[in-house]
């Protein structure tokens, strides 16, 4: 029976390399005209949506990690998150050069323009900048060298997940539901860290005062 550091090693994190580079294989066959994939009648548009949801996808199964290892018991859950980060960066990089190179024809100044004038697409690559730190400290080396600022520095991935289900909350112009699901799996998410963070604490910090309180008579000393 393999270990718990060799189940992750071998067996699930190659499970998640599969399942992250699937709908990058499926694109590209779809381009060669092979595989279930279908590109439609506007192709650009079709391969710019699927990475910018696919992207959110993995954004969201990243900051399900922690809950699922608090919840679960099982700390080397952690060890994914670092490989479902990199990977939702893959996909956002690559929504924004679909973008600029299909949409845009790398026309700087038209990009610049559309940034601008769209709040959309600023909100969209707002996310991306702020992409960019995390992917770069990602390593192990980065972690040792930042210390306590590495962790205060991943906490953006936070704004990043909620610029990111407002870019496509915001992009959609008729039916809502999907980012509105988004919306609502965001909501429970952070609202899980909320709750087990400051409130938790709070709350058992109530716990212990009141505990010290009701039993502080029965300890006082009787007075001669």
């Amino acid at each position: 029976m393999l270990s718990a550091d060799k189940r992750f090693r071998y067996v699930y994190k190659p499970l998640i390399w599969i399942a992250a580079l699937a709908p990058a294989a499926l694109m590209i066959a779809a381009i060669f005209g092979v595989g279930p994939f279908e590109l439609g009648a506007e192709p650009a548009r079709k391969i710019l949506h699927t990475c910018g949801k696919t992207a959110l996808n993995l954004l969201l199964l990243t900051l399900c990690v922690t809950p699922l290892r608090q919840l679960a018991h099982q700390p080397n859950l952690q060890r994914l998150r670092r490989l479902l980060g990199l990977f939702a960066f893959f996909y956002a990089s690559t929504h924004f050069v679909v973008y600029a190179w299909l949409d845009q024809g790398l026309d700087l100044r038209a990009i610049g323009e559309d940034i601008v004038k769209r709040p959309y697409i600023t909100i969209g690559v707002l996310g991306l900048l702020l992409l960019i730190p995390l992917a770069v400290t990602s390593t192990q080396a980065m972690m040792r060298r930042l210390r306590r600022r590495w962790q205060t520095l991943h906490r953006l991935v936070y704004v990043v997940a909620i610029l990111g289900v407002w870019h496509y909350y915001w992009q959609v112009k008729k039916d809502i539901r999907e980012p509105l699901i988004y919306a609502g799996i965001l909501a429970l998410l952070l609202g899980y860290r909320v709750w087990r963070g400051p409130v938790r604490r709070r709350l058992e910090a109530r716990r212990a005062a009141r505990a010290t309180s009701q039993s502080a008579p029965a300890t006082a000393p009787e007075r001669t």
